[in-house]
């Protein structure tokens, strides 16, 4: 028998490694205090503090139940919902009428009981369980959704780090959006007027999506925007970004970049791309080029080396700079959107606006995954040529 209960031991040693008294206590009082704060704001508690204790009891169990629920999906909403019906049909089958309920049993005297229901034996167990279960179910809803509140705060500072609606000058137009598959993403997208009448684009891919991402996505674009400033040819800056990611993100981490100098006058776009996607160059006349000079992946190597491409872009040229959440998605049958569909689209809607170009982009991709919500981050930058040929 000792093994037995040594192994029962080290499992309960096991289980409630780091375990205080404290953490229990806090669990039954602050945090289900907190909880039920959380769901029951703006429910005009003072309007139920003159109730006698018992209605105000059966008043605050319905408003928690109604503002907890509520915040659940629908789906997810109706399994609660059917849980809480079968628990309390088991509970009338375990019924066995009303009698006395022995509260303690006193020497000499027997038990001293109080009038109230009668259940078969076990059914206060099981009602405890279902208790501390939704109480865990609650703490924890609660805690998701405060960290999604968080999250959405985050969203909206993100998308304020990249530019918004159409960029317009003599020469040039462009247009960037970006979708998230959560919360926040770890795509982005840049655009950058220089002194000079230049123009920089950017499309950036931080591998992984959620938090981490985001986080090495802001920190990746203001590294970026300050080495902008010091007006650094595109290969000397790429390379100089990459020693600054490999020296400052995580080993595990590695970012894919596009960046390029677009001189509107001439057409003529300086590129580099460090393992990104090839952006799409369709002509005017229907033909498709895809730009390739560059490198690997930023945060790889601290001493890789990138070469400089350029091309000359003639009047209603388009530009697509995109990221993988694109190419990449897939339909129920797992065959990518790829390259191909993403030209054809692009072709397609040439001759559209940019912000429906876009759109078209978007919608392509969702027609072909069958679903709204992506994988993987979509981002897409598109530039147009506006000015007549100069060369």
């Amino acid at each position: 028998m000792t093994k037995p209960v040594t192994r029962l031991t080290d499992f309960f040693d096991t289980y409630t490694k780091d375990l205080t008294a404290e953490d229990l206590q806090r669990l039954f009082t602050r945090d289900a205090r907190d909880a039920y704060k959380f769901f029951t704001r703006g429910t005009g508690s003072d309007a139920r503090s003159h109730l006698p204790w018992h209605q105000r009891v059966i008043a605050e169990a319905r408003i928690l139940f109604l503002a907890f629920s509520m915040k659940l999906s629908p789906a997810r909403r109706v399994v609660f919902g059917a849980a809480l019906v079968l628990a309390l049909i088991g509970l009338i089958n375990l019924f066995r009428g009303i009698g006395i309920i022995e509260i303690v049993r006193v020497p000499m005297l027997g038990g001293v009981g109080v009038p109230g229901p009668l259940f078969s034996q076990g059914t206060w167990s099981l009602l405890f369980a279902f208790a501390l279960t939704n109480l865990l179910v609650l703490l924890e809803v609660a805690d998701r959704l405060s960290l999604k509140n968080d999250l959405e705060i985050a969203r909206d500072i993100q998308q304020a780090m990249l530019p918004s609606g159409l960029f317009s000058a003599p020469g040039v137009e462009t247009l960037g959006m970006s979708r998230p598959a959560n919360t926040v993403g770890g795509d982005f997208y840049d655009i950058l007027p220089l002194d000079d009448g230049r123009l920089v684009v950017t499309v950036g891919d931080v591998a992984g999506k959620g938090s981490p991402a985001a986080l090495l996505m802001a920190l990746l674009l203001a590294m970026l925007r300050t080495l902008v400033d010091e007006k650094l040819e595109p290969a000397d800056l790429i390379t100089r970004l990459n020693v600054q990611v490999c020296r400052h993100a995580p080993g595990t981490r590695f970012i894919t970049l596009f960046y390029a100098v677009y001189q509107p006058l001439t057409g003529v776009l300086t590129y580099v791309s460090a393992g990104h996607m090839p952006p799409l160059l369709i002509r005017r006349n229907g033909s498709c080029e895809r730009l390739c000079d560059g490198g690997i992946s930023l945060g790889m190597f601290e001493h890789s080396t990138y070469t400089t491409g350029q091309v000359v872009m003639l009047s209603e040229d388009l530009l697509a700079v995109y990221s993988d959440g694109s190419t990449e998605s897939e339909n129920p049958a797992g065959v990518p959107f790829d390259e191909i569909g993403l030209e054809t689209a692009l072709k397609a809607n040439a001759r559209e606006s940019l912000s429906a170009i876009g759109g078209a982009v978007e919608r392509a991709v969702e027609r072909h995954t069958d679903e709204r919500r992506f994988v993987d981050d979509l981002t897409i930058l598109l530039l147009r040529r506006t000015a007549p040929d100069c060369i």
